[in-house]
């Protein structure tokens, strides 16, 4: 965690805090010493964060703090929330609690004019129900791809037959109506689209992968997108 997470980490701690918290408390939620929670609080003092401490009590905002708003318009605003629910809406479990996760955040620090504002946002995306094959790899996909880890596949094609490969994901496209897992098949020693509820099985394995110029999702994007 870098300093300005560490920063943001403790300010949120101090302001869903009623009362006074010793620099110990804040150090051992944080998993850092007291003497970097000195620090970082002597830092986001400087940064105009009115902080009160009391010798043997602990450290406390002032009552009528508020954040500053995040400099978001309110079509901005609109962007940021429908997008949140569009994840939530089409993606697994794990990355739609995570896009709502950083929209309550957002909200959090809003002024009370511009929170409600979002709340009365007349736009939805409503939730889909996606077949049981989506949520099940979809994370272990997402995994892979951040890892570049090559996975063992068991996939249907259209006409129904079972094809195995091993495949090296490089991303998920989502159409509007189903994610696709564009990736590099290894039998094919080409780019090959898979779609994600056509996979019948998933298996790690230990070997891994390098993305480079010529074999990547952009690479991928940009030879068969342009002539």
């Amino acid at each position: 965690m870098n300093k300005t997470e560490r920063l943001f980490q403790l300010l949120n701690l101090l302001r869903n805090r009623r009362r006074a918290v010793t620099a110990k408390t804040l150090a051992d939620i944080m998993e850092v010493s007291e003497r970097t929670i000195y620090r970082d609080i002597q830092s986001l003092s400087l940064m105009g964060v009115p902080i009160e401490g009391e010798a043997g009590i602990g450290y406390h905002l002032k009552p009528d703090f508020q954040l500053p708003p995040l400099m978001f318009d309110n079509e901005e605003l609109v962007a940021l929330a429908l997008g949140a629910k569009m994840v939530k809406a089409w993606g697994d479990h794990a990355l739609g609690q995570s896009a709502m996760s950083a929209l309550e955040k957002i909200q959090a620090a809003l002024p009370e004019k511009l929170y409600q504002h979002l709340s009365d946002i007349a736009l939805l995306a409503p939730e889909m129900s996606h077949p049981p094959q989506f949520s099940l790899f979809s994370e272990k996909l997402r995994a892979a791809i951040r890892e570049g880890r090559t996975l063992n596949m068991q996939y249907k094609k259209e006409d129904g037959e079972q094809s195995q490969r091993l495949i090296q994901p490089l991303g998920l496209v989502f159409w509007g109506k189903v994610w696709t897992l564009v990736s590099w098949c290894e039998l094919r020693d080409a780019y090959r689209n898979f779609r994600v509820d056509r996979i019948q099985k998933l298996t790690n394995t230990d070997h891994f992968f390098e993305t480079h110029d010529e074999k990547s999702l952009q690479h991928y994007i940009s030879a068969y997108t342009h002539d």
